[in-house]
């Protein structure tokens, strides 16, 4: 038995965002899907969780039946799941299953429900609500998934909004609207909301409370002004580090938990304290020779021609309308976008959700077929590559994907998943060098040997993300695509991904398109900063120069939008929501 959650107790109020935070695994999900009994059968569940439903009165939502609880769930409790793609139903049009929750709980035409929903759509700042409610999942951004997925948790103003990592896949801006929503609709309708997250930005934006969770227990709480300014367990203290700021250094190594503590034999907690490093002569040589290693390989690919090239790529998609489906416009997804990566470079694109980022990574590898333009890796052009030759080519550039558990085979193992890719392109001389290479990949990650033998349904979201680059990582590319690749992952493990990128960087001068929203991600890996809206680069530079003085005025949005979590905006923050709950009882009196 794996105890997910040992003893946990908490109180939520009426109108109180409490925050739970901790690493991937540490039980913050299995702690939100236990209170509507939405775990697997064979989980085993004890202890009580009491609320006061306005139908059914003070009820244990752990001892409910099902038909109880059908009144509770969609309605008096909302949740917003972790990954909107598997949670969204791939035959049902968005709009579709938005309405069904009003139509379930609600007394209302079929007409009245669309026009509820499309209004959702609105408040969540979904562009083109028409156009969304026809779309299906598999057709919208993952970034527009999480906004549907939020419209669909609010639908019915339920008295407390369960949401298990809201904005992972919403850029800043966007990200900023939906929190402002949540933190308005809480305040409004004296809403709880009990908050997972392992953006601890995010946290310090809209938590009252924050809980710190490990290996199933909560370590730490307090109000969030007090976690964020004296932390007082090592772990916490270690999770507040790992995060990169905008102030961080460019592609230094960042701490992680294992700085700050360490576990005896019987599993207790010990703190370490700060080691004052002092290098020896042979750390001074190493280091000497490292610096004049790196000067001479960045010398090296200056002189060499780019590894990739991207020519006026074009990705349209057409708008078909009508019984007979005919064309009446297109989507310019990417609309002629050009621009060169360096051998050993590391280029950041950034952007709002569906302003073609994915798409034109996608692009790049053909996974998706340009409709123009040509994309030249090492000199040769992947749009005119034939079948046979593009797979043969495919070692050399691979992509992590921005949605672990989609990209991962659920029939197979975690292992067999890392060891295909080798047998496929005949890397290394047999199966026992590729399970050796398979098993050095997965402690890379943060993984352990035995985890090869699982299935990805065995994982949390973080976890699965740590397996897909470690499967990306399999064929030693060249050109790794990284699409939100570290988006899904708390901070402690993010530093150690991030860490690894930069260290294979050095090592075997690996190339990186990096896409992501987190422009304090993209500061610390980036060489350069492309800036992506609607289909089009707006503005690059180097990322210093860039975030001190952005010359477009949607690169300012950006910037202006990013969480500061600083201890001035938490109280600023925590005055802000004060004044909202006044306001509004003022306007409500």
């Amino acid at each position: 038995m794996v105890r997910a959650v040992d003893k946990v107790s908490f109180a939520v109020y009426p109108g109180e965002a409490v925050a739970i935070v901790g690493e991937s695994g540490s039980g913050k999900t299995v702690t939100a899907l236990s209170l509507m009994q939405l775990l697997d059968a064979n989980a085993k569940v004890g202890g009580k969780a009491l609320f006061q439903s306005e139908r059914l009165g003070a009820v244990d939502l752990l001892q409910l039946k099902e038909k109880d609880l059908q009144q509770v769930r969609g309605n008096e409790m909302g949740m917003i799941f972790q990954d909107p793609m598997s949670s969204l139903n791939p035959v049902y049009t968005c709009g579709q299953q938005v309405a069904e929750v009003l139509l379930w709980h609600r007394k209302i035409s079929k007409k009245e429900a669309k026009e509820h929903v499309l209004r959702l759509f609105e408040q969540a700042r979904l562009p083109r609500p028409e156009q969304i409610y026809d779309s299906y999942p598999h057709q919208i951004s993952g970034g527009q998934k999480q906004r549907v997925m939020i419209a669909m948790a609010m639908a019915c103003k339920p008295a407390i909004l369960l949401a298990d990592e809201p904005t992972t896949a919403l850029d800043v801006t966007v990200q900023a609207r939906m929190l402002s929503l949540i933190d308005e609709l809480r305040v409004k309708q004296n809403m709880a909301v009990l908050f997972i997250s392992h953006d601890l930005g995010v946290v310090a934006e809209i938590a009252d409370r924050v809980l710190v969770m490990y290996k199933g227990r909560i370590v730490e709480q307090g109000k969030v002004l007090d976690i964020f300014t004296n932390p007082q367990h090592p772990y916490t203290k270690g999770l507040l580090a790992c995060r990169p700021t905008l102030s961080t250094r460019s592609q230094t190594r960042l701490p992680v938990v294992a700085d700050f503590m360490e576990e005896d034999e019987q599993g207790h907690i010990l703190e370490k304290q700060p080691q004052v490093y002092e290098p020896s002569l042979v750390d001074v040589v190493n280091a000497y020779v490292g610096t004049v290693s790196g000067i001479k390989q960045q010398r090296d690919n200056s002189q060499k021609p780019p590894l990739l090239v991207v020519q006026d790529l074009q990705v349209y998609f057409p708008i078909k309308k009508g019984i007979f489906s005919r064309t009446t416009g297109h989507v310019k997804a990417v609309d002629g976008v050009s621009f060169a990566l360096k051998h050993g470079e590391t280029i950041a694109l950034v952007g709002e959700s569906g302003s073609g980022k994915t798409t034109l990574g996608r692009a790049i590898l053909r996974l998706i077929e340009p409709t123009a333009g040509s994309v030249l890796f090492e000199g040769n052009n992947i749009a005119r590559m034939n079948a046979e030759t593009l797979r043969r080519n495919r070692r050399h550039f691979q992509m992590i994907f921005q949605d672990p558990y989609t990209s991962l085979n659920p029939m197979q193992t975690v292992g067999e998943a890392i060891l295909e890719p080798m047998r496929v392109h005949k890397l290394y001389g047999n199966d026992k060098e590729r399970r050796a290479k398979m098993l050095e990949l997965l402690e890379k990650v943060g993984l352990t040997p035995e985890h090869a033998q699982r299935y990805p349904q065995a994982f949390s979201g973080g976890q699965r993300q740590r397996i897909v680059i470690a499967r990306a990582l399999a064929l030693q590319p060249k050109l790794l695509i990284c699409d939100e690749s570290v988006s899904a992952l708390d901070v402690s493990v993010q530093a150690q991904v991030l860490n690894l990128l930069n260290e294979l960087k050095r090592d075997f001068n690996m190339t990186y398109l990096f896409i992501t929203h987190d422009l304090a991600v993209a500061r610390h890996m980036a060489d350069r900063i492309l800036v992506m809206h609607e289909g089009r680069l707006v503005e690059e530079g180097i990322p210093a120069q860039l975030f001190r003085n952005p010359q477009h005025a949607y690169t300012r949005s950006l910037l202006q939008a990013i969480p500061d979590g600083g201890p001035e905006a938490i109280a600023a923050a925590q005055e802000k929501r004060v004044a909202l709950r006044s306001g509004i009882a003022q306007y409500q009196d």
